[in-house]
């Protein structure tokens, strides 16, 4: 899984996309933790897991959070300060966990 990442970092890096950051986006998702755990892996029944999710998915998701295209009392405001790098590492770090924590 990490190595297929790391190539389709590469390739996008390649391509004129900046690489996506994955202790950034540790570091910035450290927040997220409370609800969505620390390995991605929420303990609360009501709360997504994060970890192994494709990135596209998690960055459509963010965005739409941070636009206001989709609204929850909690993810809006959470995601509204985050630029698109932010999302963008924070995406590639939850995908770069194991689905089953």
């Amino acid at each position: 899984m990490k190595h297929m990442l790391l190539m389709t970092v590469m390739l996008l890096g390649s391509a004129g996309v900046a690489a996506a950051d994955i202790d950034a986006g540790k570091a910035k998702a450290a927040v997220c933790a409370a609800c969505h755990g620390a390995n991605g892996i929420s303990v609360i029944p009501d709360y997504p897991n994060l970890a192994g999710q494709k990135v596209r998915y998690l960055e459509a998701s963010i965005k739409a959070y941070r636009d206001g295209e989709r609204k929850n009392p909690i993810m809006s405001p959470m995601a509204s300060g985050l630029s698109d790098a932010d999302i963008a590492n924070i995406a590639a770090f939850y995908a770069s966990l194991p689905a089953g924590g």
